[in-house]
């Protein structure tokens, strides 16, 4: 790959796309450390990941597709594995510490599946009969 220079509007696009995602990364990371407790937190991250990671993409792609003079597609599958993958990890961390929290007898919000009512009637559905 031959680098050529690109065109100063474009240099400079591509910088302050970067930039911003640096400083949407640097929010997140100070969030992590001034909310105090786990559950407060976790939402630092998912902003890094999100906004950050696409605003460093879309530079990327940019700068990729002009320099190689094709379409560059694998920021944008590191982009969508990134996007796909935190949410999940998000919800499985989350239920984890809430698991762990009930168990030690913290104050969270009570679990929706410990209600008898809603045992009951999921019962009678997968019965055949039909609920109250």
């Amino acid at each position: 790959m031959i680098e050529q220079p690109l065109p100063l509007w474009l240099d400079i696009f591509i910088s302050v796309v970067v930039v911003l995602g640096a400083l949407i990364a640097l929010i997140g990371s100070s969030g992590l450390l001034r909310l105090k407790s786990y559950f407060e937190r976790v939402h630092a991250p998912s902003i890094i990941a999100t906004l950050g990671t696409w605003c460093i993409m879309h530079a990327t792609v940019i700068y990729f597709s002009v320099q190689e003079h094709k379409f560059a597609i694998h920021a944008i599958l590191i982009a969508i594995f990134i996007a796909v993958t935190v949410p999940v990890t998000t919800i499985f961390l989350m239920r984890a510490a809430l698991f762990r929290a009930r168990r030690s007898g913290e104050d969270v919000p009570p679990s929706l599946s410990d209600n008898t009512e809603s045992r009951t009637r999921a019962a009678a559905l997968l019965s055949g009969e039909e609920p109250d």
